[in-house]
Parts: C-alpha cells; structure tokens; sequence
C-alpha cells in the first residue's frame, strides 16, 4: 500500500481508512475544522502505564505518526451486521441525524469521552463535541442523545418548567414533548468495550528504539528512537522540521505549497514529555499535547495557592477555547509556541508569564527566554537550526502579581481569535505601585506584539483613573495597524487593544481592594462589575412539543409520530453510503478543475506542456472537447476566450490519482490580459448600471399620497452579508461510461437529478435516456445542489466521453466554496411613513441583490424576495422593487428561505426604526400593522391569517414576553458594560414555486409476492428525511407496517422528469404522488380483500398474483395551481403559507462585541405534522443556519475578487455552543389545511428567518447601549451582527481613542483595503 501511494508528500490517516474501505470517516474539509473525519487513537503512556483515548481528525494525521497506536473508527464501534453501541442507538433514536454526513464524527467525539469518560458531565461533553460541525440538525437533538450518558442531566426535555408553563400547556392544547424514550436505550456496559490490542501492548513493554524512516517519492520521514538519536539526526538536517500534531504543519503544506524533503518525527522520545514541578515553577515537555498541558495545569492549579497560579488560570482560560478537542489532542505545547502564529493563545500568555524555553542540541542545552525578540523571530533570541525545544519552564505567580488572558473571536468556540491578549502586573508590596508591567497582544500584527514601551512608561504609576487613560494613549500608539493589514478590522482590533486593558484594569482594582487596607479606592460600581464576566460555555436545554396523534389512530399507523429517520442508523455507524463512498470502479480516473485567478480578463494564452509531462496525468479538458453545448451565451460550463470571475472553470485535468491531477493544476501556465471595468460591490454595480435583468416592482394603493397624509418619514438602509451553503458534503459525482449505446450512469450529489440528466444530455449531445442520475443521499444542500451539480456533472461526462473511462470528481471544501457562489447579499433602501402610534401608512423598498456573474437564479430569487416582503404587515400603500446586479465574482444561486431571510430583514428593520422613532416597543408596532383578517397580499392573493395571529400569540405566553421585557430593561439599567436584548418575530412564509408545472411529482410503487414494497418517487434525501415520510405515507395508504416497505434511491430511470427537491414541498408533492400509487393498488386488491377478510397481507399478494392483478403502480400529483402575472402585479404564486413566531432574548459584552443567547422560543403552524421529530428538527436546523447568517457568517473578498474565507478556519457557521441556553420549539395545533397530505406542511425553509428574531435581539441590546450613552438610537443596520459590528456600535470612550488616534498612512503599494464585503 505504501508504495502503490508513495506520491504522497505526507500520507494521511484518511487516505488508509479510506482505501481500507472503511468510509464511515468523511472526508470534508482537510484541515482539521469541521470534525467529520474524527476517529479515536489508543495509546499506552509509558509513564503512567494507562491506556489513553483520545480523538483526532485524520485529515491532519500522519500515518506514520501512528506507529504503536490503535485507531478505532465508527466501524469498529458497532454496526448493523453485528450489534450497535449505546452511543450509535442513542444519536439515532434521539433523532440526532439528518444528513448523517457529520454523524460517524459525532459519535466518536462521544465515544471517545465515553471511553475516558463513562459518566461525563454536561460540561465535558459540551466540550468533547465542540469540534463537530453540523449543518442540519441545529445540534439540540444530538446534545440530547449525549445528555443520557451524563451522571447529572438537568431533564433530558429540559430546564424546570417555568411559571407559566402549565398555562401554556393547557393553552396549546393536548400535545406531547417526548420525542425518544430513555428507558428504551441499551444501557452503556464499559466492559464490553475493544481491549487495547495485545500486540501494540508488547511493543509498549519492548519499544523499539532503533530509528524508523519511512521514504516516499518527496518526503522521507524520519523517527528516532532515543533523544541521542533525535539531536543527531536535527545536527544533520538542520533545515528539516520537527513534527508531531502536523496541525500547523499540516495545513501550511495543503495551503502554501510549502514542502519539507525531510520531516523528523519525535514522537517516540520519552524525553520530551517530562514534567517536572518545583517550588518555583512548572517545567512542562515540548511534546505534550495541549490536551496534557490542560490536565497538567489543572493539577497544579488544585494543588497550589491562588497567588502562585495566576499564569497557569489565564492559559487555561483559554486552552478551553482554542481550537477544538480534537486539534488540542494533536497539537504540541512546543510546536505551538514554535510555529509563533500571530493568533497564538498561549504565547502572549507565556511571554508575560516570564516563561523559559529549555533548548537541547549535540552541543549542550541553554535556556531563553520567551520573549518579544523571541515571538517576533530575532536571529539573536532564536532556536539554532540544530537545536530542539525540550521542555517549557513557567514560573509560578506571587503574591502582588496579577496574571490575565483575553481573547475575542468571531464566535465562542473553534475559532481563531481577531485579538488576544496577556497582561501581568506587579506592585511594590503592600502599595498599588506599578513595579513591573508586561502586555502582549496577538492578532494585531504579524507576529505576537509586545507593547514593552508603553509598560516601561507605566513603571511607578498607581493604579488609578489617570493611568488607565495614559495607559490606553500609550497602547494606541505602540500597537498601531495600518488600514490595510491583513486580517482587516482594524477599528476593531484597535478598540479591543484598549478594551482589554479596562478589563484588566478592573479585574486588578478588584484585587487591590481586597488586599490593600485600609481600603483608599472608591468602590468599583456595580454596574460596572458585568464587565469583569465572560460568557460561560453552557450546555443548551430546551422543551419540544407537537400535537398527540388521535387516541383512536391505529398503532401501525406511523403517521402523525415520532419516527426515526430511516438512515438514522446506518447514519451513526457510517454504513450509510455517499456519492464518494462508492467503491473505486476498474479504470476509474480523477478529476481536478483548472479556475480563473482573474475577475474579469481575456485569456491570452495557455500552456499545458509541463501539466501534462507528469506522471499519472491522462488528459486535460477544454471547452473544444464538448460535442454538444457549452453551458449558454452567457454561462459557459468551461471557459472560451475570457474569464468573468476569480473561480470560473476554465478547464480539467484527468488523471490516475487526485494528487496527480491537482500537482498537475499547479504547472498549467495561463497568461491573461485584465479587462474593465470590474465590478464586485451592489454600489459599484449601481453606479456602472450593471444588472441581470429588468427591475422586478409590486406596488398597491397610492404611496405619494400616503407619505403626504403621515405624522412621520423615517428612510434607512439595510445591508445583508451572503452566505456559503456550507453543506458538509461537497460537491461529487461519478460519471460511469457504458460499453454500449453511448448510455452513462451518473451517481451524483444533488437536488434535481432531472437537471443533471438533461445538461449532460446537451453537452454530450446524446438523448436524455442514455443518461440515468442515481442519488442515494445527499449530504446537505440547503439550494446549493440544484444548479451546480449539473455543471460538475457534465464537465465530468465530457472527461468520460473522451477517455472511455469512469471519471470521479471531488471538490476540496476550498474548490466548493470558491467555485459554486452562495446566497444572494442583498443592499435595501427603505422610506416609511406612519403616524405617531406606530400605524404605518406607506412602505417603500428598493432592493438589490449582488447575483454575480451570470444570471443563474437570480432573477427568481428577486421576484420570490419581491413577493415575500411584506412578510406579516398589512399595510395600504405600498411599493417593492428589486434588481439583481451583475457582477465580477461567482454567480450566486438558490440557497434556504430564496431571498426571503435577506429581504424581510428590511421590512422588519423599518418595523425596528418606526418604532424607536415613537418611542414604543418594536413587538407593539409589529402587533399594530399585522395582517388580522381574511385579506389579500399586495399581490392579490387571499389568505386567513388566524394562524398567523394564534402563533404570535402563542410565542408571547410561552416565552413569557412581556415579563422577560421587563427583565431586560431591568437588568439594563443595573449593568453599564452588559446589555441584554430580547425581540420577538412573526413570519408569513410562502410556499413553493410560483408555477404549476413545478408542483407536478411522481411516484412508482411496487409490491412483491413475498409482500415487500418498493417506493420510489422523485423527491431525493437531502437529510430532511423525505424517504421517512413517504414510507410513514404508504404505510398509512396500504395500511401495512414501514417495515414492509423499503426504498432504495431516487432514479431518473425510475421517475422520470423530476423537479428539484425544493422550496419546502418535497414531502408534500411526492407524498400526494405515493398516496396515488398506494390508493391504486389498494383498489385493485379490494376485491381480493373482500373475498378473503381475515386473510394476511402476504396472503392477499399472492392471491392477486395468482389471478394476474398487477402489483406496480404509478402514482401522480399533478401540483398546486399556481401563477403570477408581473405585468398586472397579481396572481396565486403560491399555494399556502407557513406561520409562525420567535422570541429571542441575548446579552452583549459592550467592550468586547461577543453576545451569548441566553433563551428561544419558536411556536411553528405545522399543521398536522407527518413526522413532529423531522419537522422539530428541521425547524431548529433552519433556525441555527439562519442565526449563523444574521451573526457569525461572513463571506470576505480580497480587493481582486478572491475569496478569503474558504474553509472553517475563517467562515464560522454556528457551532455546538452556539446553541441557545434554552431553545424551545412548539408546533401549533389544531391547525388545518385541506390542501395538503394529511394536512400537514413543509417546515424545510421556514425557520431559517425565526434566526433573524437573534439578530433584532442584538440591535435591541445595541439600542440600549447606544441610549445610556446618549447616541443615536437609529444606526445603519448590517448583518451578520459580528462582534465588530455589536463592539463598534455600542460607541464608547475606547472607541473614541482609536478615531482620535490616527492610523499610520498607507504606503503607495497598499492603496486599497484588505478586504470587501459583497
């Protein structure tokens, strides 16, 4: 196996597991940040001589790391073919998957605290999951399932019932809150868990000391096995580095290109895990594990008095913070320190901590100091190359030393932090005489900075009022960022500089009073006391309730309950298979796509000799080797003669191996000529007139003469960052050529199969029923795999047309999210009017959203954002328009919710303005122009809106708004650098697609003779659990159990001309589509079952086979009616609306931007759920996604169109601790709709604008911070509400330094910003 790979410069763990065929561990992001390719390592520690468990990602590891570890994967914790796991059942049963792409991960995070842990507490498993990403589920369901291992859980349903809580149940109605029963699950036996192998424990007991070296075509990695040996072999190769995580290195190599001939791996020395403990200090080895380093601090910090522990607090501060679990279990101390990251958490801690670096070379040892010469790399105060860091020595803290560590990221967990810092103080004795000072930042430079200049001037001063003013001066001018600095956000940054010097300087006050007596400081006021609290990580609770089924339903009838998904197992096992996870076929080729670095230019020449020189390289694909169409005029599949954006396909290159086609990638040569203008931004569009299409406008009544009769005009805008669809599955397919009849079957990862089949069709210039699309499941979609697969699909039928061989295409996480775009971001204009009690009169939007480079979707996505806008209001005299720009970045497309999150934002943000203009409440300005009866939409379209009314309703009592409003104002008053926000939203979401024809579905239902159903129908299974409800549906319909029936995949040869799986009417459509099959097999049996009606199911089969009935059946919908006539401004688009409401209560830190969320309450109008645990789950799914758009999400662009943020380093989607503390969902009931199966409704989109109820809960706190300080309530309104935003909006006295105090010119080389935002 080692030399059939030998091309890889570093073999990963991955790559075995996969060739082993174990693909339970997905591949999905390579570099250790999304968490789906966690498996476990097992290791024998020599000194203690325990087994250690502990979780990795094998993106990162090295294979020939692993010598003498066991590593498990999911599928040696339990399976289908043999017996489950506690933690596999549970995740299912607790409805904990979705897409069950991330699951296997999931599970051996928890499977991992399991073996360590068998009881955990809530805490550690919050912990052990908090590098997991998940993009469907919302988290709360899998935290459920963990939850029943926990030795204390506090209600598994729950927090205590609130006051009102038996009020709210008696008014909701007869309804359940228990989606899973505990009592069910297999109970957890740590004894029957894999031993550690015999094998591996002889080695321990006999380690091999000789060297290992292991020698691939590029690198050689080398092992020594003594400490003599390692110094030798750093002697010889001085250049070369010393490895152990790889999660620095690692992902250097994968991004920068960066190749080391010689990798030394000190993994096997002993010596390098020494720790040592003095009355002085602590000597820790440079080869722990962050993980080890946390444990050992922990000890120590039990163990001494308070004063001596001041620097090991402040790291554990934020070794609970820094990366994830899994990253803490690879990565070194000394490799951390070494790597000297700008962002590092621990090194401004170290430095300030006086910390020592022991250095060991053939020569001697010496010691150094961590200092600031050191972190910014000085010959003079660094390793030499022969040397190796051996251990760290820190020093422990005294008595009148003060030791502090500050960080602020883009959100709580996971994520590299925009500023840290270390600070420490010490006072002359018994006085609060500065005697020596030490900060140092991270995050503000290119290395971690020290502001010794500023500390130097402090020496002598109190610690008072005057100092801290002098203080921040000072630091302003020392760490200053020029505009143009990587990273960006430099008022940000700058703010924080000074931000966490107060806290410091509170922090320390406190102290003093405490020791100093008598005391002679003025008392700190207690609303000033907030600022010394962080946000402590929480795990979330929460109540779920749905509707009872009818007491009188038949027990075998699963419609109306809880189901678990049907992959839910196979899911949490891995056995559940992926486009990718399809075995190699004989001849299989892989391809690469070969993109554009320029935003807008003419290709002048390509030179591919050098590409295809390298071995293993088969083909390149050009735009000349399509025998059909090339995509259309305006959107080519590959590019001809000029590019439009940084990332569009210009072609592909086919190879034996993925490596072999993108080392390829890096040898192509394209010469390009710029061309102008180039526009990225809604305003540059807006000034150069560049749009997709005509201007979509709705208008009623007579705006002019409305705005003339108001009390008030209030205008504003509103802008609307896009969002990356992040789904955890990248784009995939596997196109494999026939031998006859030019026939090719696609496998492939997609919402609209159909679409796929038919642009292969064209390209290929092949009729479409040569061509059948198979898809088992997709791993996430969310829109982003309806128009893109059949560009990946095609390009890769061309690769199989010219070659003859199967052709599999792969996108690495940063290909996907450079390449296939996102949600529209959207710039809105609005002017209101309305009369002094908060009625509004008149409305006037204009909208404009950044569509890209080609039309795509984007004129779809402004005519349903057009359509959408009024959301809940009634309001007379209106005016909507909208335009989608044309731009020079990559076309954006369908995405969750369709341009209704983005523009509704507006509507609701003018609510937020009218009603701070007459100073009322916001949620009594919504309640004022809500729409209250039967009505039409500005649209012409009728609907009742009482369950419109009863949701908002709902909300209000089951949150206990009008208290909780009290609350805030309370808490506000009492606290000057915390504020608390709370707002409560309604939504009127609209169903569907504005065509009929788009409604239309069907389904093909077959039954065998032992009596086995097969389904299939055309909705495909995205992780909303589709299959599960059309099983739940023609188990009702043929009133048999699911566990007769079975689907297999969704086929284009079985279902022909499909629609996409989209706009929330999958379940419905296809539903209907069973339904139909289901009734007309049941009519052909009833004669059959009247002859014989106590016969069985079986014996019913086989008598109408016996007598020749036909046991297969096509069932069809032929779709809602819908239309709309832009020309008269009405029409029915569409076929029934989703209610519901959200109340969501968050506090800020003023001085820092960060906010925790404190509580949710969503009340939904499922109608009659067909499954209440997939549409609760889909609900919270949506909702987490949408307050990652509204707070974390941010997509930045460099000044020449490239994308930035490609990868879960820098584009945080929400994670596990970003789950509300409590988060409740209620389903509405007694509601029905007629039109619909069983009266129920698609919940897939909806809840993703309930996230927005976050984000007016984060402007109402800003609101409130802005009031205090006597500032303009009123603000430009930016989302996603990113700690910058909330930090610089909440203006203060640290703000006002940094704009006095100016930022360094820019050179004539950097005229322009580090970044733009679309």
């Amino acid at each position: 196996f080692f030399k059939k790979r030998h091309y890889k410069f570093c073999l990963k763990a991955h790559m075995v597991i996969t060739h082993l065929r174990l693909t339970g561990t997905k591949y999905a992001c390579g570099r250790g940040g999304c968490g789906a390719c966690t498996v476990m390592v097992s290791k024998r520690d020599p000194t203690s001589q325990e087994i250690r468990h502990f979780s990795v990602t094998t993106c990162l590891v090295p294979i020939c790391s692993l010598y003498g570890a066991a590593v498990t994967t999911v599928e040696g914790v339990g399976s289908m073919k043999t017996r489950l796991h506690p933690v596999q059942e549970r995740i299912a049963k607790s409805h904990g998957t979705q897409c069950g792409f991330c699951t296997p991960g999931m599970v051996m995070s928890m499977y991992t605290l399991l073996r360590n842990h068998p009881q955990p507490s809530e805490e550690q498993l919050l912990e052990a999951l908090g590098g997991n990403l998940c993009r469907c589920t919302g988290y709360r369901p899998i935290l459920a399932s963990g939850k029943t291992f926990c030795l204390v859980s506090r209600g598994l349903r729950g927090h205590p019932q609130s006051k009102n809580d038996g009020d709210r149940r008696s008014s909701l109605g007869t309804q359940e809150s228990q989606l899973f029963v505990k009592e069910e699950f297999q109970p957890l036996d740590p004894t029957q868990e894999l031993i550690f192998p015999p094998e591996l424990l002889r080695m321990t007991e006999n380690p091999e000391k000789r060297t290992l070296t292991f020698h691939g075509e590029r690198v050689t990695w080398i092992s020594p096995g003594t400490f003599k040996d390692l110094l030798e072999l750093k002697a010889k190769h001085p250049e070369a580095p010393l490895i152990l995580g790889n999660t620095s290195l690692g992902p250097a190599m994968r991004s920068k290109g960066c190749l080391h001939p010689i990798l030394l791996s000190p993994a096997r020395i002993s010596e390098l895990n020494v720790v040592s403990k003095t009355n002085d200090g602590l000597t820790i080895g440079a080869g722990c594990s962050l993980a080890q380093v946390k444990d050992i601090l922990a000890e120590r910090v039990s163990e001494l008095p308070e004063e001596k522990t001041q620097t090991y607090r402040a790291l554990l501060k934020h070794l609970k913070s820094l990366a994830s679990q899994q990253i803490r279990n690879m990565a070194s101390l000394g490799g951390h320190i070494i790597s000297r990251h700008s962002y590092s958490d621990l090194n401004p801690i170290l430095a300030v901590g006086n910390a020592t670096l022991n250095l060991t070379s053939e020569e001697g040892t010496r010691r150094i100091p961590l200092s600031e010469h050191f972190l910014a790399g000085l010959a003079s105060a660094d390793l030499k190359p022969e040397e190796i860091l051996e251990s760290v020595y820190i020093p422990h803290s005294q008595k009148w030393e003060f030791v502090s560590a500050f960080r602020q990221a883009q959100c709580q967990q996971n994520a590299l932090p925009d500023v840290n810092a270390g600070m420490r103080v010490l006072f002359k004795e018994g006085t609060d005489i500065i005697e020596d000072l030490s900060i140092t930042y991270g995050g503000v430079g290119a290395a971690t900075v020290s502001a010794h200049k500023s500390c130097q001037q402090l020496l002598g001063r109190q610690w008072d009022e005057l100092m801290l003013d002098e203080a921040c001066r000072r630091l302003l001018d020392e760490v200053s960022l020029p505009g143009w600095a990587p990273g960006g956000r430099v008022e940000f940054k700058r703010t924080l500089v000074v931000s966490f010097f107060f806290k410091f300087y509170l922090q320390v006050l406190q102290e003093l009073k405490k020791l100093i007596k008598p005391r002679r400081y003025p008392e700190i006021s207690d609303r000033f006391l907030s600022a010394l609290e962080d946000f402590p990580g929480t795990v979330p609770q929460g109540v779920q309730r749905y509707q009872s089924v009818d007491s009188h339903q038949p027990l075998q009838d699963p419609v109306g309950r809880p189901v678990m998904h049907l992959s839910g197992l196979k899911h949490a096992t891995g056995e559940a298979e992926f486009c990718d996870d399809i075995p190699m076929v004989d001849k299989e080729l892989c391809m690469a796509l070969v993109t554009s670095t320029r935003a807008y230019a003419k290709i002048i020449s390509i030179d591919l000799s050098e590409a295809l020189e390298i071995p293993g390289v088969v083909d390149v694909i050009t735009a000349k080797d399509i025998p059909g169409t090339n995509g259309t005029e305006d959107d080519k599949l590959l590019a001809v003669d000029e590019v439009l954006c940084v990332g569009q396909i210009i072609f592909a290159v086919v190879a034996e191996t993925d490596v072999q086609a993108k080392r390829a990638i890096e040898k192509i040569k394209i010469t390009y000529e710029e061309l102008e203008p180039i526009i990225f931004t809604i305003k540059d569009a807006i000034k150069h007139n560049s749009f997709l299409c005509p201007e979509k406008k709705l208008e009623q009544g007579n705006i002019e003469e409305a705005f003339e009769k108001v009390d008030q005009i209030v205008e504003g805008e509103v802008h609307v960052g896009g969002q990356e669809h992040f789904y955890m599955e990248t784009q995939r397919v596997l196109v494999i050529p026939k031998t006859e009849d030019k026939e090719l079957d696609i496998y492939v990862s997609t919402q609209d199969p159909a679409h796929v089949q038919k642009t292969v069709s064209s390209t290929l210039n092949i009729p479409i029923n040569r061509i059948t699309c198979h898809v088992k499941r997709v791993g996430g979609g969310f829109g982003g795999k309806i128009g893109r697969p059949a560009v990946f699909g095609a390009i890769a039928a061309v690769g199989a047309l010219k070659t003859g061989h199967p052709i599999r295409l792969v996108l690495d996480r940063e290909d996907d999210m450079l390449i296939t775009g996102g949600r529209h971001p959207l710039f809105g204009k609005y002017k209101v009017g309305f009369m002094n009690n908060g009625r509004i009169k008149a409305l006037d939007i204009e909208c404009f959203i950044n569509g890209g480079c080609t039309l795509d979707d984007s004129e779809l996505v402004t005519e349903f954002l057009i359509l959408k806008l009024e959301n809940a209001y009634k309001i007379r005299n209106l005016r909507f328009r909208g335009r989608a720009c044309l731009t020079n970045l990559p076309s954006n497309t369908a995405f969750r919710g369709f341009g209704f999150p983005q523009g509704t934002l507006v509507t609701e943000s003018c609510i937020t303005a009218v009603a701070a203009k007459c100073g009322l409440p916001p949620e009594k300005v919504r309640e004022k122009n809500m729409y209250r009866t039967v009505d039409k939409t500005i649209y012409k379209q009728a609907f009742n809106p009482e369950s419109l009314i009863r949701c908002w309703n709902e909300c209000l009592d089951a949150s206990s708004f009008h208290n909780r409003r009290k609350q805030v104002e309370e808490f506000n008053k009492k606290n000057y650098w915390k504020k608390r926000g709370i707002a409560v939203i309604p939504m009127k979401f609209s169903v569907g697609f504005a065509a009929t024809s788009y409604h239309q579905a069907a389904a093909l239902v077959h039954i065998y003779t032992d009596g086995s159903v097969l389904v299939t129908h055309g909705g495909n299974e995205l992780g909303q659990g589709i299959h599960t409800k059309m099983l739940q549906v023609a188990s009702r319909e043929l009133k048999i159990p699911m566990s007769h029936l079975h689907i297999c995949e969704t086929s284009t040869a079985m279902v022909p001309n499909t629609i996409a799986t989209a706009a929330s009417v999958g379940a419905d459509i296809n539903g209907k589509a069973v339904q139909n099959a289901c009734q007309i097999l049941l009519k052909r049996l009833e004669p059959i079952i009247k002859k014989n009606p106590e016969g069985t199911w079986e014996e019913w089969i086989e008598a109408a086979f016996e007598q020749r009935i036909s046991l297969s059946a096509t069932g069809y919908f032929r779709g809602y009616k819908a239309f709309m006539d832009w020309e008269k401004g009405e029409g029915d688009p569409f076929p029934y609306y989703v209610y519901g409401a959200a109340c969501s209560e968050v506090e800020i830190d003023c001085l820092t931007g960060a906010h925790k969320k404190i509580r949710t309450d969503i009340v939904m109008d499922a109608c009659c759920s067909l499954n209440p645990a997939i549409d609760i789950g889909q609900i919270e799914g949506a909702f987490i996604q949408g307050m990652g758009l509204y707070t974390t999400e941010e997509l930045k662009y460099s000044p020449e169109g490239v994308l930035y943020s490609r990868g879960p380093d820098e584009y945080k989607i929400p994670t596990i601790s970003d789950v509300p503390e409590e988060f409740n969902v209620s389903l509405l009931p007694s509601s029905q709709t007629p039109l619909t199966i069983y009266s129920s409704k698609g919940l897939g989109e909806s809840g993703m604008f309930l996230g927005s109820s976050v984000f007016f809960a984060i402007t109402d706190a800003v609101a409130a911070a802005r009031k205090e300080r006597d500032i303009a309530e009123d603000f430009t309104v930016k989302s996603p509400a990113t700690p910058e935003w909330v930090r610089m909006a909440c203006a203060d006295r640290f703000t006002e330094m940094v704009y006095i105090c100016p930022l360094p010119l820019e050179p004539p080389s950097h005229p322009t910003p580090w970044a733009i935002f679309k």
